[in-house]
């Protein structure tokens, strides 16, 4: 019998996640090196087929260079860059302050979770972490918790066309422009919105904004049985995505996956469980990961579920934030949400690495300061999507062209944070 790969054994250990143990294989990364093929090199019952760049189930601007026998996925070569934001580059020519617009425009359907991670990543270089106020906190969380939310919608509605279910579609897009309207009754735009700031905010909540949250929380919850009922329960989504595309615990952990993907694969890893940032410790909510209950643990409908009690973990988050900004950590005369925000930022000289838990997975910003200006030597954008989407190849080889589109839906990526 062939040996098992195996990787990271403290990472199996400490995360809970199945009892097979796993070391570390650099030679695996070399052996999947993607390769570009031509016509010369094809066989003659070979024909290369490019999915993309403009392609509705490529999710954006992504080509997707497949090598085809008959109806089956032979190889997946993915090409990037039709969609580069130049975001690290414009980065170490701005001010720390003036680069939040343009984190927003990397995850452009997740920017307020984009913006909480880089903030963070500043405030522990200026020694902020734990000193701003609860009250800003929970606001951080709050929204953070609400673009969570429109993020999932967005996957589980996408995902639902993508393999030919319009009706979900046009439900998470309602759902999903409730939230629109308070963030943008919150910030003033829809969707990038520069409102979490380098130690504060921009402005503090509208009045009622708390209340408006708790009635949005009742109504959304029986909104998302439905959608479990309809979509992700239906036998013919069953028969679609299980014992698809599934993504082994240890190949997951090879290619850096994290997210929802990793979770379905197994793995009860969650950055706000584990680094403990924020007000998450004092926060009560549950980390779903996939069990294989309809085909393999990892497939893609692992994926799916995972991301379906996400949402229904975030209404919980979002019902103890509200109570707690009415509450312990209520609006008061003298607050103000801009009172640790400097207009120059001058980080002491070093390196800091800073990462939260984004919709789709690990977002990190690696920071280098000189310690005399206020911009960055160094701004490097660590993006779950890129990592996510690196692993197509792996689970695509063998599948029909029909599972190739269903596998590709279930990563959930954005092409802005993966060309940043």
């Amino acid at each position: 019998m062939e040996k098992q790969p195996t990787f990271l054994p403290d990472t199996a250990q400490r995360y809970q996640s199945p009892t097979v143990q796993y070391e570390f294989d650099p030679e695996h990364l070399l052996r999947s090196e993607p390769t570009k093929y031509d016509a010369t090199s094809l066989k003659s019952e070979q024909i290369l087929l490019n999915v993309g760049p403009q392609h509705p189930s490529t999710h954006g601007v992504l080509r997707l260079e497949v090598l085809m026998e008959g109806e089956l996925v032979v190889d997946v070569v993915p090409h990037l860059g039709y969609l580069h934001r130049c975001f690290e580059k414009h980065a170490e020519s701005l001010p720390f302050n003036q680069i939040i617009p343009y984190v927003d425009r990397m995850d452009y359907v997740a920017a307020m979770n984009s913006e909480h991670a880089y903030a963070m990543g500043v405030e522990q270089m200026l020694g902020l972490t734990g000193k701003l106020p609860k009250r800003i906190e929970y606001i951080r969380v709050m929204v953070a918790e609400l673009n969570r939310l429109a993020s999932h919608f967005i996957a589980i509605g996408t995902y639902g066309i993508d393999i030919g279910a319009f009706t979900p579609f046009m439900w998470m897009m309602r759902d999903r422009e409730h939230i629109l309207r308070m963030l943008e009754w919150l910030s003033g735009a829809r969707m990038l919105y520069n409102y979490i700031w380098i130690g504060g905010l921009y402005y503090d909540l509208p009045v009622g904004f708390e209340e408006r949250v708790q009635e949005f929380c009742s109504y959304l919850n029986p909104k998302l049985v439905e959608t479990q009922r309809l979509m992700v329960d239906n036998k013919i989504f069953i028969q679609r995505t299980a014992k698809v595309g599934a993504l082994p615990l240890g190949l997951a952990i090879n290619y850096g996956v994290s997210g929802p993907m990793l979770r379905a694969s197994g793995l009860r890893y969650d950055l706000r469980r584990v680094d403990g940032y924020s007000v998450y410790p004092e926060l009560e909510f549950e980390v779903p990961i996939g069990t294989g209950e309809m085909g393999e643990v990892g497939d893609c409908w692992d994926r799916t579920w995972v991301r379906l009690m996400e949402c229904f973990e975030s209404v919980r988050i979002l019902q103890q934030c509200a109570a707690g900004l009415l509450g312990d950590h209520k609006r008061t005369r003298d607050f103000d949400p801009q009172a640790l925000a400097s207009k120059k930022i001058r980080p002491k000289a070093g390196e800091f690495y800073a990462r939260a838990e984004n919709p789709k997975g690990e977002l990190g910003f690696y920071f280098r300061s000189d310690g005399k200006s206020d911009i960055p030597l160094r701004c490097k954008a660590r993006s779950c999507c890129f990592a996510n989407l690196s692993v197509l190849p792996e689970i695509s080889r063998g599948v029909l062209l029909a599972d190739l589109v269903a596998i590709v839906g279930s990563l959930d990526f954005v092409m802005g944070e993966v060309d940043r």
